[in-house]
């Protein structure tokens, strides 16, 4: 007989507690989170070069309840952890003089790129490279500049297999949060993803019960995969937002006219409900900045979320003061970590009601979670 939901998940000790479902064919009713999860971002992307498994590592030493690999796919069909498909400014690719004519202009999901893209590289090729910090500026990340060169692109093969290994190693869970980048985009090359991440999927023992949320900007991709996975007990899904005025790359490729902000509305929230388990806007979608840079009132989209059956994450929570609400900074210089003001900023951010966030610093994230409970 199969375990229901929340059976499952409950084999995951604290996470599981932190990350409960109801399952039902017709409709699916969200349960809020003990605790709110926190979401390695990139993995500890703030002091380690992203995508990396020294910023996996990291992000779960930190305490972290899952870590997020962005989905991208090689010329030979093969799904690797990089945020966006151009690798010109998270790898030394621009180094590398036998790559150089690979430099090309590309329009993905409707804007230009130039640089070097994973689709026109094998698995192989790819590994050749290594992974950088790719924020640059006086003072900024210097941590995880410190790390330059050390690490290769990680297949998401290779993340499910670290995964198990740190489980088993920890003695807790810890669960995978992929996005599946630029759907639209790769599956008009003639590389499509979804196939391919079903197959990983399945092939991993670890995510046959560890807890996975598959996040897109798109929506179709998310609707077909949960035809095909929504059965399965320790899967959920979250339907990202992007600024209001945008459309899903998806939408746009159909001709449709569906916004982000129409999506965010109290009818939107509902119908994202008939597919997905989480929404998640990123931060100043939900507590705006005033004129004076400081957090202004809240928007009604937490309650009106929670209303619909939905869980509600958002992104991203970095410590560097340039990202901070005005409210949280302090006077040591727009690049400085500000570590008391992030704590900070989080918790003003769950006093709303979130289940889970997006943060380039878990030690952070779990700091914020664990002095607010």
């Amino acid at each position: 007989m199969r375990m229901a939901r929340r059976e499952c998940l409950a084999m995951g000790g604290g996470l599981a507690a932190a990350l409960l479902t109801g399952l039902g064919t017709s409709a699916r009713a969200a349960v809020r989170p003990v605790k709110p999860v926190v979401l390695g971002h990139r993995g500890c992307s703030a002091l380690r070069p992203e995508h990396t498994l020294g910023s996996y590592a990291k992000a779960i030493a930190d305490g972290a309840d899952f870590i997020e690999p962005d989905l991208v796919v090689t010329k030979d069909g093969v799904l690797v952890a990089r945020h966006e498909n151009n690798i010109a400014e998270t790898t030394d690719v621009s180094t590398r003089k036998e790559f150089a004519a690979r430099r090309t202009t590309k329009i993905v999901d409707g804007v230009s790129q130039y640089g070097w893209f994973t689709e026109d590289f094998t698995l192989d090729e790819l590994r050749s490279l290594r992974a950088k910090e790719r924020m640059t500026g006086e003072g900024l990340r210097v941590e995880s500049h410190s790390y330059d060169g050390m690490f290769r692109i990680l297949t998401l093969a290779e993340i499910a297999d670290f995964l198990a290994a740190e489980s088993a190693a920890r003695g807790r869970v810890v669960g995978l949060i992929p996005e599946i980048k630029h759907s639209t985009y790769f599956a008009g090359i003639g590389l499509p993803m979804e196939d391919r991440f079903v197959r990983e999927l399945s092939a991993s023992k670890y995510l046959a019960t560890a807890p996975v949320i598959i996040q897109s900007f798109e929506i179709a991709n998310l609707k077909a995969l949960r035809g095909t996975l929504g059965d399965r007990p320790n899967v959920q899904f979250m339907q990202l937002i992007d600024d209001d005025a945008q459309r899903p790359a998806d939408v746009v490729k159909a001709g449709g006219t569906l916004t982000y902000g129409q999506m965010t509305s109290a009818d939107g929230l509902a119908a994202i409900a008939a597919y997905a388990d989480w929404v998640a806007p990123w931060t100043r979608q939900l507590i705006p900045l005033g004129p004076d840079g400081k957090l202004g009132e809240p928007k009604a989209m937490i309650a009106d979320a929670h209303r619909s059956g939905l869980l509600v994450g958002c992104y991203t929570f970095r410590p560097e003061n340039q990202y901070l609400a005005a409210d949280f900074r302090n006077d040591a210089g727009a690049n400085a970590r500000n570590p008391e003001g992030s704590v900070a900023e989080i918790r003003r951010y769950l006093a709303e009601g979130l289940d889970g966030f997006f943060t380039d610093d878990p030690a952070l994230g779990r700091r914020a979670v664990d002095e607010a409970s």
